[in-house]
């Protein structure tokens, strides 16, 4: 089954050791959620960047809803800042993406209610491996330390939107550091492909730990 970029990092921001999402990340999950759908619709050509913000493209929507829903709220007369199309409704993508995988069969959810009160949801993967086998693409991105043009559109921008959020699960902090050079080839590369986009990701990033 092929996974669309948001719902590979929403399987990436899973601690499958610790049966846990990732804690660093989890008050900006939604944006970097946003981030990742972004890199995916200028790679399938849906949009362009155009003076480093993004421009719809007048084109067929994807057939993903989370994609389509994501391409149309840019708007469809003038280019959108990268940082409005992060953060835009970036509370409702998490559920968004946990529900796809709900629904394909990839995810089942417990509910329940936290002093009979307030709703809480518990996800469970079926395929643990599946998520080690994510999980090892995207860091095999930085840790063989091959050349950035060579590595996959996918792996690559899922490596630095999870570089640039602090998702420990895909790298931690000692492991960014001990490749910092692989690191920033990536960088290099994912800012010529998509420039601006990570910048709004920083800044979605920072916005949240000050509100926080």
């Amino acid at each position: 089954m092929d996974l669309t970029l948001p719902q590979r990092l929403y399987l990436l921001s899973y601690d499958t050791d610790r049966n846990r999402f990732d804690p660093v990340s989890s008050a900006y999950r939604g944006s970097l959620l946003r981030a990742a759908a972004l890199a995916e619709l200028a790679h399938g050509g849906w949009l362009r960047v155009e003076g480093g913000r993004a421009a719809r493209n007048a084109a067929r929507p994807p057939g993903d809803r989370f994609l389509a829903d994501v391409l149309e709220d840019l708007s469809p007369r003038r280019p959108t800042h990268w940082v409005t199309a992060v953060s835009d409704w970036h509370l409702r993508a998490e559920r968004a993406v946990s529900g796809q995988l709900v629904a394909n069969g990839t995810a089942s959810v417990d509910r329940g209610r936290v002093l009979g009160v307030f709703p809480t949801r518990r996800y469970t993967f079926r395929d643990t491996g599946r998520i080690r086998l994510e999980r090892h693409r995207t860091r095999d991105a930085v840790l063989l330390g091959g050349p950035a043009e060579a590595v996959p559109f996918g792996d690559m921008a899922l490596a630095v939107i999870g570089i640039e959020g602090d998702v420990e699960t895909v790298l931690t902090a000692r492991e960014r550091r001990g490749h910092r050079d692989a690191v920033k080839a990536l960088q290099r590369r994912f800012d010529a492909e998509l420039p601006g986009l990570r910048e709004a990701v920083l800044t979605a990033v920072a916005g949240s730990r000050a509100a926080g």
